[in-house]
């Protein structure tokens, strides 16, 4: 019996040990690498904790199996006959009250860390949406969305999974290393919660409240998380990407930023059908999730742009419908959340794309004047 139990546990051992060498890299049994000062007393608190909870079971469970090997009846050991003992109440009241006490004091100064958002060198608003984060740089006047922009080819199994699936926006938030940059998080519609595991930052997004928390980036590079929050049928495509650059990088982003922004619309008059049809396809294969890739809806969910009344009928009460969305549905108001450019685009797309064929277009200019 003592043979083939034997057998059985180096057999097992092997093929663990096989198994580690292939796959050993792949097995993550703690938290991400940390690369700020907030993350960086996560893991050494989260370290401590372990290895007081390790102590105590090795502890507890060696006078566990001690009593029992040491007592079992096959030594002709019989059992002690008294109810209780005071000394030792006392003693097991004791001693877990200090170690609760020994494991509070730096949970509570990592705590008290983590919600210090004094003596920012910079603060940025962020706001949730389904399905899409909103970054505002506050005094500066800078602003974007961040959305999902892995293709729905990937998404629908059409197409090899790319290297970051689900994990890749098309306007990362960026941010400076060695300053301490403050968040402030809200959401428009549901609650949402904003997290990038490296930074050791998670946050709620609560409409109509705010949550503050910060971080200081150590190193430069992109790190990546994602909503934590399941708020909607769409949770799962709603990362998080922030690209980290030096001091001297961010200022250089930030004022490119806000040139792009004051420099005004000069191609209005360039606008053409084919343009707006180019620009209108790719503003829609951010709504696909919903109304679906051929404009065929989600049953009981979101209504068909094919053949749909509003879609083919006056072009004013489908500008309305996409700019200040409708009451008591799932359809939200994109005159923030889009451009005035790509609000006329896809309304021009939705009208000439799906077998919908209405030959008309709407520019960028009559959004303008409707703003």
């Amino acid at each position: 019996m003592l043979t083939h139990l034997r057998k059985v546990v180096l057999l097992g051992g092997a093929t663990l040990f096989a198994m580690t060498g292939r796959a050993g890299a792949a097995w993550d049994l703690n938290l991400p690498p940390p690369v700020s000062p907030i993350g960086q007393e996560i893991l050494e608190l989260h370290n401590l904790i372990l290895l007081i909870c390790l102590i105590i079971f090795f502890v507890v469970f060696g006078f566990m199996f001690y009593s029992i090997w040491a007592h079992r009846k096959s030594r002709g050991s019989t059992a002690a006959q008294f109810s209780h003992s005071n000394s030792l109440e006392l003693v097991w009241t004791i001693i877990p009250f200090f170690i609760l006490i020994g494991m509070a004091i730096p949970s509570t100064a990592t705590l008290i860390n983590m919600e210090d958002t004094s003596k920012a060198d910079l603060t940025v608003k962020v706001t949730g949406y389904q399905w899409k984060w909103h970054y505002e740089y506050q005094k500066h006047g800078v602003g974007f969305y961040s959305t999902l922009s892995t293709p729905r080819a990937q998404i629908e199994g059409k197409a090899p999974k790319g290297e970051h699936y689900l994990l890749e926006v098309d306007n990362p938030l960026v941010l400076p290393t060695d300053r301490k940059v403050r968040f402030l998080f809200t959401a428009n519609d549901v609650i949402h919660s904003w997290w990038v595991p490296k930074f050791g930052t998670k946050k709620d997004a609560i409409p109509g409240y705010i949550n503050e928390s910060w971080t200081l980036i150590e190193k430069p590079g992109t790190y990546r998380g994602q909503c934590t929050e399941l708020c909607g049928k769409d949770h799962g495509f709603m990362p998080v990407v922030v690209e980290a650059k030096t001091p001297e990088e961010f200022d250089a982003w930030l004022t490119g930023q806000k040139s792009a922004a004051a420099k005004p619309d000069t191609a209005a008059a360039e606008w053409t059908n084919d343009r707006l049809m180019a620009e209108g396809g790719q503003v829609y294969s951010k709504c696909a999730g919903c109304h679906g890739v051929d404009g065929g809806g989600t049953p009981g969910g979101f209504p068909a742009i094919a053949g749909s009344s509003i879609v083919t009928g006056p072009v004013d009460r489908h500008i309305d419908v996409v700019m200040n969305g409708r009451s008591g549905t799932s359809m939200q108001a994109f005159k923030d959340q889009l451009t005035d450019v790509e609000v006329a685009s896809v309304i021009t797309y939705q009208r000439n794309a799906f077998g919908n064929d209405i030959g008309d277009a709407v520019l960028p200019s009559q959004i303008s004047a409707l703003r």
